[in-house]
C-alpha cells in the first residue's frame, strides 16, 4: 500500500461527529478570529437568565462559554440548544447535561420548538441556515442574538480545487445578514469581519475536513473525489501546505422593546 491509500485510509477512519477539531493537530491549522467568540458568549451568558444555542453541532462551544459563566457563579437558570444531525445531538445532550440542557433535535431551517420571547439570549457558531424570524420571534424584547457566521468565500481556493471554478454567491454575506435581521424586527448593533489562513499539511487533513464541512464540497466522499485527493496529494508533496482563506464575522442584534415596554 502505498502513502496516498495510507493517508486516505486513515482519513476514512476518522470521526467526523461534533465541532471538536483536535484531530487536526500538527496536520491543519485555521488561523482565529481575534474577538474570541467563545469568551465573549461566557460573558453574555452571564447576565442570562434564559439561553439557547441554535445548531450547536456537539455541544462544545456553548459548554466552553457555560463553563465559564459558570465558573463565575452565573449560570443561566434555563438553557436550550438545538441540533439538526442525529449523531450530534446525542453529543450535544452528553456535554450540556451537567447544565440541565434541553436539546431538541431540529432541522436547520425548521421552526424552533420553543414559546415566544422564551430566551433573554440566542446564540450560534457557524450557523448552516439563519431563521431570523424565529430567532426574533424566541428572543424576549431587550434580549439578544450573539452569533459567529461563516461569510462568503470560505475555503474557496478548496472548493475550486476539488470541483472546478465556482460561482461565489452572496447568501453568506454580511449585507444579506444585516437584511435578515432588520427584516425581522432586530436592531444590528455589532459587526465584526475577519479573513483568516486556512492550511492543510497533508490530503489526509483535507479530506476529513471535506468530510467535516460539508457545505465546502457538497456530495463530497472519498471515493467520488479520489482522483482529486491524489492529485491534492502530489500538489502538497510538491509543493508544501495547501492554504486557502476562511472568512468569519461576528454579528450581535438586539430585540427591541414594544410599545407597550414590553
Amino acid at each position: 500500500m502505498n502513502r496516498l491509500d495510507d493517508l486516505l485510509d486513515e482519513a476514512a477512519a476518522a470521526p467526523v461527529e461534533g465541532w471538536d477539531f483536535s484531530w487536526f493537530a500538527g496536520r491543519a491549522t485555521e488561523e482565529r478570529p481575534p474577538w474570541g467568540y467563545a469568551r465573549l458568549l461566557g460573558d453574555r451568558l452571564r447576565t442570562a437568565a434564559a439561553a439557547l444555542d441554535v445548531q450547536t453541532g456537539g455541544g462544545e462551544v456553548f459548554r466552553e462559554a457555560l463553563s465559564s459563566a459558570c465558573t463565575a457563579g452565573a449560570c443561566p437558570a434555563t438553557v436550550a440548544a438545538t441540533e439538526s444531525w442525529p449523531p450530534n445531538t446525542a453529543l450535544a445532550r452528553a456535554a450540556l447535561d451537567e447544565f440541565g440542557a434541553s436539546v431538541e433535535q431540529v432541522e436547520d431551517d425548521a421552526p424552533l420548538p420553543f414559546a415566544d420571547g422564551a430566551f433573554d439570549l440566542v446564540s450560534s457558531r457557524h450557523p448552516v441556515v439563519v431563521g431570523w424570524p424565529e430567532i426574533a420571534r424566541v428572543l424576549a424584547p431587550g434580549g439578544t442574538y450573539l452569533a459567529q457566521h461563516v461569510g462568503v468565500g470560505t475555503a474557496a481556493a478548496l472548493t475550486d480545487f476539488m470541483m472546478g471554478p465556482q460561482p461565489l454567491g452572496d447568501g453568506r454575506s454580511v449585507a444579506r445578514a444585516r437584511a435578515g435581521a432588520q427584516s425581522a424586527g432586530l436592531d444590528v448593533v455589532d459587526v465584526r469581519e475577519a479573513t483568516l489562513r486556512l492550511e492543510f499539511l497533508d490530503v489526509a487533513a483535507v479530506a476529513v475536513y471535506l468530510r467535516k464541512v460539508i457545505w465546502i464540497v457538497p456530495g463530497f466522499t472519498l471515493q467520488r473525489y479520489r482522483d482529486k485527493l491524489a492529485e491534492m496529494h502530489e500538489r502538497i508533496e510538491r509543493e508544501g501546505p495547501f492554504t486557502a482563506t476562511v472568512a468569519r464575522y461576528l454579528i450581535e442584534c438586539r430585540k427591541p422593546h414594544g410599545v407597550d415596554g414590553r
